[in-house]
């Protein structure tokens, strides 16, 4: 009986420490999104979640650790779409659905401008956010290069081309994107922009169709 009530106990203190994380969390967002990176102070996250520092300490180091948590949640759901399965049997196949990987990539970034403007103000200031963004990126291009060695293995992407240097030129360009739409730069529509990058990458990267004679 003792032990029950023990683990029961435990079980309560860890989920009150889950609920407080998650208060601090979203107070860091609100907080983010109102004064921007910079002018938010760590007071300021306390006071909005109602919290101790102490209790705050217990779970974030600083406010770039807030951030680089909130940067981890917003990109796994850029990173499910890099995950969405990948098994073309044909070219035209892998183009279809590579345009639809790249336009729902891009129309996240619109939908996620106000985080992704926060984290590139926080990349110029603090070394921590930026290491959590290439780790990001490399979390990317190693996915991408498995997809492209399975098209490799069926005959589909041409053999003698490295997959993780394609993959990391093609994720490059995604990124150079991204940062245009997080800062309003892009001239083009979305659709545009995914159709000129697909056509360009299954244009270099995929096997033509054998030529039919007769």
């Amino acid at each position: 009986m003792e032990v029950e009530q023990s683990h029961s106990q435990t079980d309560g203190r860890h989920l009150r420490s889950q609920q407080t994380r998650q208060k601090l969390l979203e107070a860091a967002r609100q907080i983010f999104l109102e004064e921007g990176f910079q002018k938010t102070t760590i007071s300021q996250i306390i006071k909005r979640a109602n919290t101790g520092y102490g209790t705050a300490y217990v779970h974030f180091s600083g406010k770039d650790d807030f951030l680089i948590v909130l940067m981890e949640d917003v990109m796994a759901a850029f990173y499910a779409i890099a995950e969405l399965p990948f098994f073309p049997q044909t070219r035209e196949e892998a183009h279809e659905m590579i345009l639809h990987q790249t336009t729902t990539f891009l129309n996240l970034a619109v939908s996620e401008r106000k985080m992704l403007q926060l984290f590139s103000e926080a990349m110029g200031a603090f070394p921590t956010v930026q290491q959590k963004w290439e780790e990001i990126r490399e979390q990317f291009v190693q996915r991408i290069a498995q997809d492209i060695c399975h098209a490799q293995r069926q005959g589909l992407a041409r053999a003698e081309v490295n997959p993780e240097l394609v993959a990391r030129g093609w994720f490059y360009s995604h990124e150079m994107y991204l940062w245009d739409i997080v800062k309003n730069k892009n001239q083009a529509t979305l659709d545009e922009i995914a159709s000129t990058l697909v056509a360009i990458y299954t244009g270099g990267l995929y096997e033509p169709p054998p030529a039919s004679f007769g």
